[in-house]
């Protein structure tokens, strides 16, 4: 499994990790390396096995899953980070989305879809539901990156745009005819420009202003 998916799972309930687990082993494409039962051990867990996702509880004793997001993402912590939630306020997805999350899926979701959810956010995807997008975005403040817009290059509003769409730096290579090392320069230079902190903020600026793939 050297190709495989490597997956933390932080949860607090040992029977939602067991659950979890037993359906995530029977895929051939993703390996659970480990546990976690909230998101100070997750946290650890991640900077010692460096997993490619880990899929995220909210609500956890200690601290919470918005919190562990904020501490990976000050460590440079690469792994892709999937809510999963019981939850469906706003008010609990939001934050988390905003902290650094590429997304959410509910703990009651198709076996199927999360394994799809994992596989697209590993990709690159970011998964927002359109009414969770639009809260993010009335939230969003207008002047975040505002006015800087301008000092993107041609080529830089064309990476956002398919940013926004969801494409993966693979995907946007191909779509640009450019290697995916070209466009990982792209997305740096357009988060430095904009002063945001990673790719969702990236796809709400766009689709605030009108950057499109």
């Amino acid at each position: 499994m050297a190709d495989a998916i490597k997956v933390l799972l932080v949860d607090d309930h040992q029977v939602v990790r067991r659950g979890l687990r037993t359906f995530l082993e029977v895929q051939d494409d993703i390996e659970v390396v480990g546990e976690a039962a909230d998101g100070a051990e997750g946290v650890a867990r991640a900077e010692e096995l460096r997993p490619d996702v880990v899929l995220m509880d909210v609500k956890m004793p200690g601290m919470d899953g918005v919190d562990a997001l904020r501490r990976l993402r000050e460590l440079d912590n690469p792994a892709r980070v999937l809510i999963v939630t019981s939850f469906t306020e706003q008010r609990t997805v939001v934050p988390a989305l905003r902290a650094g999350a590429a997304g959410y899926v509910y703990k009651d979701v198709d076996p199927d879809a999360l394994a799809g959810a994992i596989r697209s956010v590993h990709a690159g995807h970011i998964l927002l539901q359109p009414e969770v997008a639009g809260a993010l975005l009335s939230q969003e403040e207008a002047n975040s990156g505002q006015g800087r817009g301008g000092s993107l290059t041609e080529r830089e509003r064309e990476v956002l745009g398919l940013i926004a769409d969801g494409r993966s730096n693979r995907e946007i290579a191909r779509a640009l005819v450019l290697s995916e090392k070209t466009v990982k320069t792209h997305v740096s230079n357009i988060l430095m420009k904009l002063d945001l902190a990673d790719r969702t903020q990236a796809a709400l600026w766009a689709v605030r202003h009108g950057v499109t793939g």
